[in-house]
């Protein structure tokens, strides 16, 4: 049995913040009935990657049933009440106060189902100044300073995944999980918000702390980590990148003596603590390099790996389906073609088996959903 088996969750959600909260939401056995527009959540358009479907879709609404419901409209109001008088939680991304100008305060819904959790995902807050401010995650990760610390020292950049998007929907994943903790207790709901702002400027905590009371936030570092050296990728003979990293004094003794097999490397002391050697980065980098350089990735690979001192190799998005490490989920597009990604993060002791899902079409459970609740 899947722990949130008979939870009736009523998604009024589009593109990937709540959706991902909702996917894991059916993950764990939840029933996630998806409120569409009559041409669908606008994910469902963002690329044909996933066999001709789009991958964001694919992803995050696996097992979903999709109904096709104006609640502006007042039949659709009248049904979508019905169904929110059954459900255990409402979560929602629509624009802040969109839900409420169409009817459906917090207060109105608990004051026909009192055990009702309410969860809404926003960019900038449900109110203040900046609550209206449309919110993508490219730009809240640049409104948040995300951005500022990430890329290069030469450029820029954004964080390669959809990271203020995910986080918001894993952040009201927990708070949903919380208050249903609660209502056990309580016997009643809660509302709460998740903005993606929020999340991110959490995630800001060290370099917020550094750009107010140190000396000032970290500057972006590429493939260096900001204040730990040696951190970062080296070049090896055939041209393949590996990712080294020292936390302490013993693992530099042996990344130096047993790994790089270089007494002098350890005896210099321009390098004899951590904060000798951020400050002395560019020498030590080209000295490390300087060895790599000889051996081939897998040879160094070896040593690190025999020498106890943490590596990683800078692999490509197609070679993660090979990595010892994945573990592979059978799902499928609408249309029932298969696709291969990453299994549930949380790993179950005594797993319980889950079929191959797959997405809605859209409005595809209008009808029986209707019929349920008439």
């Amino acid at each position: 049995m899947l722990p949130l088996e008979g939870l009736l969750v009523v998604a009024i959600e589009q593109a990937v913040a709540a959706p991902f909260c909702t996917a894991r939401l059916v993950q764990a056995g939840a029933r996630v009935i998806k409120i569409e527009r009559a041409e669908g959540d606008f994910a469902r358009g963002y690329d044909k990657a996933a066999k001709g479907e789009s991958s964001y879709f694919v992803w995050l609404n696996q097992g979903k049933q999709s109904i096709c419901l104006d609640f502006k409209s007042e039949e659709g109001a009248a049904l979508l009440w019905k169904i929110i008088k059954k459900a255990d939680v409402l979560i929602q991304n629509l624009s802040p106060g969109a839900l409420q100008r169409a009817g459906f305060s917090t207060d109105e819904l608990h004051s026909i189902n009192e055990r009702l959790i309410v969860c809404n995902i926003c960019g900038y807050g449900m109110d203040g100044e900046a609550a209206q401010k449309p919110a993508y995650d490219l730009l809240v990760q640049a409104e948040s300073g995300l951005i500022s610390v990430s890329g290069s020292e030469q450029e820029l950049g954004r964080i390669g995944v959809s990271v203020c998007d995910i986080g918001a929907g894993m952040t009201a994943y927990s708070g949903i999980l919380e208050a249903l903790l609660k209502r056990s207790i309580s016997g009643k709901g809660e509302a709460f918000c998740v903005s993606l702002f929020d999340v991110a400027a959490d995630w800001m905590a060290v370099p917020l702390i550094h750009a107010q009371y140190g000396h000032g936030a970290p500057k972006p570092a590429g493939l260096r980590h900001p204040s730990i050296a040696p951190y970062g990728a080296f070049k090896c003979a055939d041209e393949k990148l590996v990712l080294i990293s020292i936390q302490n004094e013993r693992e530099w003794e042996r990344l130096c003596k047993q790994a790089l097999q270089s007494n002098g490397l350890f005896e210099n002391s321009n390098y004899l603590s951590n904060n000798l050697r951020v400050q002395n980065r560019d020498a030590l980098e080209k000295e490390i390099s300087s060895l790599t350089t000889k051996l081939t990735s897998q040879e160094l690979q070896t040593r690190l790996q025999t020498a106890k001192i943490a590596y990683g190799v800078l692999n490509e998005a197609s070679d993660l389906k090979s990595h010892a490490a994945f573990r592979p989920h059978k799902h499928q597009n609408s249309e029932g073609k298969q696709i291969k990604l990453a299994a549930h993060p949380i790993n179950w002791q005594n797993p319980t088996h889950q079929k191959p899902t797959k997405p809605p079409r859209i409005g595809e459970h209008t009808d029986e959903i209707i019929k349920e609740f008439e």
